[in-house]
C-alpha cells in the first residue's frame, strides 16, 4: 500500500514558498485521494504545525475519503500533555477525530505509563481511532503496548534500499501480530530516484543525511544501476521501483511525499508493479553490498564546494 506524507507541506527544508506551495498541496492531496491514496501523514512539529493547517485546508470536504495520521512531539509526552497536544493539532486539521496518532519519538525522560495514559484518554473519548508510535525499537513498541493495555497498531519507522533494519524483528514481528510498519523515507530522501549524484548534490533538509555526503553518493550507484535494469523490465521510474520493493510484502505501507500531481501519480503506481523474485534477490544483494561512511561533510568539503560554484 502506497499513503502519502506530508513533511514538505509547509517545509522551507522541502522548497515550500519557492519550488512549490498552497496551491500544489492542494492539488497533491485531491489527486493522491482520486487514485485511492487513503492514508496521509503529518505531524505537529512539520512546519511548526502548518504541515496539520494546510493539509486539513487541502482535504476541505473530502475529509471522509482520508485516513487522517499525525503525531505527538515527544516534549509533549507527559500524560497531561497529550490532550492539549492533540487539541491542537485537531484545530489545525479542522476535524474532530484522528484515525491514527503517533508518539514520534521515545522521549527516555518520561515513562512511557504517563504518555500512553494520555493516549488511552484520547481513544475513550473517541477523538483518536487508533494510537501509533515512531521510531521506537520492538522492545519499546511491545512496552508501549503493555502500557496503553490496547493494541499499538503501527510503528512508523526509516525503511528503504539502503535502510534495512525494520526487516530484522518490527516486519517480523507486524507479520505475525497483524500490526503495520509504516515506512517513511522508502526513497531514502530522494537518493533512490536517481535524481542525484555527486554533480548534484541536493540542499535542505538533505544537507545533514549522511546519504547525501558525496561519498555515499558514489557508493549507492551500484544499487542505482540495477533498480535502472529492473525499471526498464516493467517500463518505470528508480522511484516506482523503489517503492515497490518497499511494499512488497504484507504489513508494510510506505509514505513517500510529493511535491506535484507527476511525483503523487507516479508514487500511487507503484502500488500495481509485482516484482519478479529474482529482481527482489538482485536488488537485495545490491543493496548489501552499501557501505556508507558515517562522516559528516567537514569544513574543507565546504570549502571546496564554495569555491567551485
Amino acid at each position: 500500500m502506497i499513503g502519502l506524507g506530508t513533511w514538505q507541506f509547509g517545509s522551507t527544508g522541502w522548497g515550500w514558498g519557492r519550488d512549490f506551495g498552497e496551491r500544489e498541496a492542494k492539488a497533491i492531496v485531491q489527486r493522491a485521494l482520486d487514485m485511492g491514496v487513503t492514508l496521509i501523514d503529518t505531524a505537529e512539529v512539520y512546519g511548526r504545525g502548518e504541515s496539520e493547517r494546510v493539509l486539513g485546508e487541502a482535504l476541505g470536504h473530502r475529509r471522509p475519503d482520508a485516513f487522517i495520521a499525525t503525531k505527538l512531539w515527544p516534549l509533549h509526552a507527559l500524560g497531561r500533555q497529550v490532550k492539549p497536544a492533540l487539541a491542537r493539532s485537531l484545530e489545525r486539521l479542522g476535524v474532530e477525530r484522528v484515525d491514527l496518532y503517533q508518539m514520534h519519538w521515545p522521549n527516555p525522560a518520561v515513562p512511557l505509563r504517563w504518555t500512553m495514559a494520555g493516549m488511552r484518554e484520547a481513544l475513550d473519548e473517541g477523538l483518536i481511532g487508533q494510537a501509533g508510535v515512531s521510531n521506537f525499537s520492538l522492545t519499546r513498541w511491545q512496552k508501549a503496548e503493555r502500557a496503553l493495555r490496547r493494541q499499538v497498531v503501527s510503528n512508523q519507522v526509516p525503511y528503504n534500499l539502503f535502510q534495512r533494519g525494520a526487516e530484522l524483528d518490527l516486519i517480523p514481528f507486524a507479520r505475525t501480530t497483524d500490526r503495520v510498519v509504516i515506512a517513511y523515507s522508502p526513497l531514502a530522501q530522494g537518493l533512490l530516484s536517481g535524481r542525484y549524484g555527486t554533480y548534484n548534490v541536493p540542499g535542505g533538509y538533505r544537507r545533514v543525511n549522511k546519504l547525501f555526503i558525496e561519498e555515499n553518493i558514489r557508493r549507492a550507484q551500484p544499487v542505482l544501476d540495477v533498480l535502472s535494469e529492473v525499471a526498464d523490465a516493467h517500463q518505470a521510474s528508480l522511484a516506482q521501483i523503489a517503492l515497490a520493493w518497499t511494499v512488497r510484502g504484507t504489513n508494510v505501507v510506505a509514505i513517500p511525499g510529493a511535491k506535484s500531481v507527476r511525483q503523487v501519480e507516479e508514487n500511487a503506481a507503484a502500488a500495481d508493479i509485482t516484482l519478479a523474485d529474482d529482481e527482489v534477490f538482485a536488488l537485495n544483494k545490491a543493496a548489501n553490498t552499501f557501505d556508507p561512511i558515517s562522516r559528516r561533510r567537514n569544513a574543507g568539503d565546504l570549502v571546496r564546494r564554495l569555491v567551485a560554484r
